[in-house]
This record gives C-alpha cells, structure tokens and sequence, in this order.
C-alpha cells in the first residue's frame, strides 16, 4: 500500500451546520435553517504545526481505509496498540494498525490478504503518526 503526501495550506474552511441531525433510518423532514457554521479544520485538526494528510493507494486495509481515500495523521498524538498510523518501513511509507501481543510490536493490515510486519531489531520502522480520520469520496 503506498501513500502520497499532500501538501496543503490549511485556512479555515466553514460550511453550514444544519440544527437537525440525519438519522440513518426511517426518513423525517429537516429543518429550514442554520444553526451556525461548521469549520472542518476545528473538527478534524487538534494539531495544526503536527498535522498532515496523506492519500491512499492499495487495499491492505480494506474495508476500513480504501484506494484513493485521504487520511488525516496526526503526529503529536502517542500512538497505542490498536492505532492506526502511518510507518516508513524500510523506506517505504505505509498504512497498519500498531498492535502489540505478547511483548511483540506488529505492524497488522485490516486485509487478510496481507501478512502481518513484526518490528524485529532488523526492521528499519520509524513511526510518522496516528491516523484521526479517513476522507471519503462517496458520489
């Protein structure tokens, strides 16, 4: 699975905030107005000097994180097993879930296509962050 950094500024983005929540079941009418805005940087950033996105390419954390979905990584947060981050193994960026069994460090895919990466004293890992949201395109 490679990873392409993205690079971008980050001005404040505000959009409507609708008062009414969706429901995702039995349909009912919305409300007309506005209760205020909605800034996506105060709701997706906790870090703005430590935040960076990164756009997926691959399935080795299918269904979970998809081909072409953008990820939000953060790297001031500690990382814990069970996160998902962003690790350069042997040079080469990749996305895995951190997961730590039996005093063994493991870099795990949601895919069971994949193998599982043990951080063994041969491994070359650096950890870059932990993932905080997934971006996707869904129309």
């Amino acid at each position: 699975m490679a990873l392409h950094l993205i690079h971008c500024s980050m001005p404040s983005l505000q959009a409507p905030l609708y008062l009414t929540a969706i429901k995702a079941g039995f349909p009912s009418p919305a409300d007309d107005y506005v209760e205020k805005t909605l800034d996506l940087h105060e709701h997706l950033i906790r870090h703005p000097a430590a935040t960076f996105f990164v756009r997926v390419s691959g399935d080795s954390m299918a269904p979970l994180i998809c081909h072409g979905d953008i990820l939000v990584v953060d790297r001031a947060l500690t990382p814990y097993s069970g996160s998902i981050v962003i690790a350069a193994v042997n040079g080469e960026l990749t996305v895995k879930r951190l997961v730590e069994r039996d005093g063994i460090t493991m870099l795990v895919p949601d895919n069971e296509s994949y193998q599982p990466i043990a951080l063994t004293p041969e491994v070359d890992c650096t950890l870059w962050g932990v993932v905080v949201h997934i971006i996707r395109t869904v129309a």
